[in-house]
């Protein structure tokens, strides 16, 4: 039976002796959470994990896109489709697409994640000639106007490829790269990193009834066997970000008891991200129908998401959360 070692992540700028870092980053933990499928949690001092988890926990990530990891970084979404659940139709073209794009990063983000096919609960595939239509042009115009890294969000090879030589550096797969046989082996070629993403079932149907015997250890086998596998297929730990896949076949109760255990996936040995920002969840527990209005919620998710170490924080309300992080920053560390 396996086991599973979470880190108690915690922060501030005082550490006790024997405080390990957690992943590069601002946080450290002294205990771990031990967890297995067939007996209850324990506590354990982080001094007696095995060396290979030790390892995988305390080594700093890798920068993607150039991008450190040594502190949280903000992906700003940008849908360029008439139909997602937030912001659809909002950004449906060009001008409007450009405009948003450039003004995240103007307020702070970090990179910037292009989408031209809606994966709401519900939705149905984008024929790929117009998922392409509608994202490469923007991606080139914003390539061109700013140097923030450009992430493209698609489970397609085809919309992959046409977005990097439009200027893309990153691609964000919420199938984790098993949609489109071709995908992985191109972004090993190209020498892309990837996030993969944990979803059960596809955007049709994956609301329907989701199910899991230990969502938070289910979900971290899938990812670890993912890993593994483009591993296998030349994509470097080094280049994988791994995303719990928050509302994608997932219940309210699903998703807290992922935000709840996020730090357990530091032990794959790659960056976390977060993308929470106004899902469903956050409307129903902050009493919010209109996804718009969750920004307030959609930031409580992303601090305590920080507080556990996530390196990279999907969001759709660019500029109330690097305030919140700057503020947060601040406070914990007890220093501008």
């Amino acid at each position: 039976m396996s086991t599973y070692f979470r880190p108690l992540a915690q922060i501030g700028a005082v550490r006790p002796p024997g405080a390990l870092p957690l992943a590069g980053g601002a946080c450290w933990f002294t205990h771990v959470e031990v967890l297995r499928r067939d007996t209850p949690p324990e506590i354990r001092p982080a001094a007696t994990l095995p060396d290979d988890i030790r390892t995988r926990l305390t080594t700093p990530r890798a920068p993607v896109c150039g991008l450190t990891l040594d502190a949280p970084r903000i992906m700003g979404i940008l849908n360029v489709t008439p139909d997602s659940f937030s912001d659809g139709g909002a950004f449906d073209g060009f001008a409007p697409a450009l405009r948003h794009a450039l003004g995240m990063a103007e307020a702070g983000a970090d990179m910037i994640d292009i989408g031209g096919e809606s994966t709401r609960p519900g939705a149905q595939e984008t024929p790929v000639a117009v998922e392409i239509a509608r994202t490469e042009p923007v991606i080139r115009a914003i390539a061109s106007e700013v140097t923030t890294p450009i992430s493209i969000d698609t489970r397609k090879e085809s919309v992959a490829r046409a977005a990097h030589a439009a200027g893309a550096a990153l691609v964000n797969d919420v199938a984790g790269l098993t949609f489109d046989p071709l995908l992985a082996p191109f972004c090993a070629a190209q020498g892309l990193p990837v996030c993969i993403m944990h979803a059960q079932g596809d955007p049709e149907s994956m609301q329907d009834d989701p199910r899991y015997g230990d969502v938070l250890l289910d979900v971290y086998d899938w990812l670890a066997d993912r890993v593994e596998t483009l591993e296998g297929l030349g994509i470097p730990r080094g280049r994988i970000i791994v995303d719990p896949g928050i509302g994608f076949g997932k219940t309210v109760a699903h998703n807290l008891a992922l935000l709840n255990g996020l730090s357990l996936f530091h032990g794959l040995g790659c960056p976390v991200l977060l993308g929470a920002s106004r899902k469903g969840f956050i409307g129903r527990l902050g009493r919010a129908p209109d996804a718009a209005d969750r920004a307030p919620g959609s930031i409580a998710v992303a601090l305590a998401a920080v507080a556990q170490g996530v390196q990279i924080l999907r969001v759709h309300d660019v500029s109330e959360t690097a305030q919140a992080l700057a503020l947060w920053r601040a406070v914990t560390q007890g220093r501008p």
